[in-house]
């Protein structure tokens, strides 16, 4: 059995738990040390018993934590090589702990076979992760501006997928933000609108998966009911909510719930 559990998800900090077959990673550690521990050990897993931290990027909100967590318990690091760099220059001491595997490669831990791929993204070499135990694959594809046959592909299969529905475009176009940052969002290497996230959770069930969780919402350019609303029109229209697929959006600030396949 493989199972996923947010532990945050937004612009303002992004963890995500994955287990199977004994084993327990995370993706991102964007929220404090504290946190991430105390949320770990209310699912009964101790920070110890990590048997990795897989980062998709080095922008604060997917770091934040990983300082104090890999001092105080040394865990595995697992990033592309490009954020491998940038993580070195910001974190002291972290060089005996990283790993770097470029985007499109696979590594295992243990029970668990780690497929990553390229995203779009502003940051130095971004890349999504894709985990299976066994025959069951989950898909974990945020913080991208487009998306490419690579990313399409990296969640082919993928039973359960975590998918970026980060804005609606008219809410950024209207907003106080500078010029600049709307630019960047609603850019090719900024975030996914609604609509796109729905369009790649339309893909990904087409191959295979069957729960889609909405997540890296912004607190100011979207809500919850506006992203799922947005999404369950897409899935809708392809007849997946009526065949039995499943939605839901992941809280920004706190542990949700856990899925399992």
């Amino acid at each position: 059995m493989l199972t996923l559990t947010t532990l945050a998800s937004g612009s303002s900090g992004n963890c995500i738990l994955l287990s199977g077959g004994g084993e327990h990673i995370l993706i991102d550690a964007g929220i404090s040390c504290r946190r991430i521990c105390r949320s770990l050990r209310a699912l009964g897993v101790e920070p110890e018993s990590l048997s990795g931290v897989l980062i998709t990027h080095e922008h604060t909100d997917h770091i934040s934590g990983l300082a104090t967590l890999t001092k105080q318990f040394r865990l595995p690091v697992y990033a592309s090589p490009g954020t491998a760099r940038q993580l070195c220059y910001r974190i002291a001491a972290l060089e005996d702990v990283l790993h770097a595997c470029a985007p499109g490669g696979s590594f295992t831990l243990g029970s668990l076979d780690v497929e990553t791929f390229p995203t779009l993204h502003d940051a130095a070499e971004p890349m999504g992760y894709a985990v299976s135990c066994g025959e069951q694959k989950a898909a974990v594809v945020t913080d991208l501006g487009f998306v490419t046959d690579q990313v399409r592909a990296g969640m082919a299969g993928a039973g359960l997928v975590v998918v970026e529905c980060n804005h609606d475009p008219d809410w950024v176009a209207s907003s106080s933000y500078p010029y600049a940052l709307k630019r960047r969002i609603l850019g090719d290497h900024g975030h996914l609108s609604n609509e796109a996230g729905g369009a790649l959770a339309r893909d990904a069930v087409a191959h295979g998966a069957r729960a889609v969780v909405l997540a890296h919402l912004s607190s100011e350019n979207n809500t919850p009911e506006h992203a799922r609303a947005a999404v369950e029109r897409i899935l809708f229209a392809c007849g997946a909510l009526a065949d039995g697929v499943t939605l839901a959006v992941a809280p920004r600030s706190e542990p949700g719930p856990t899925y399992a396949l």
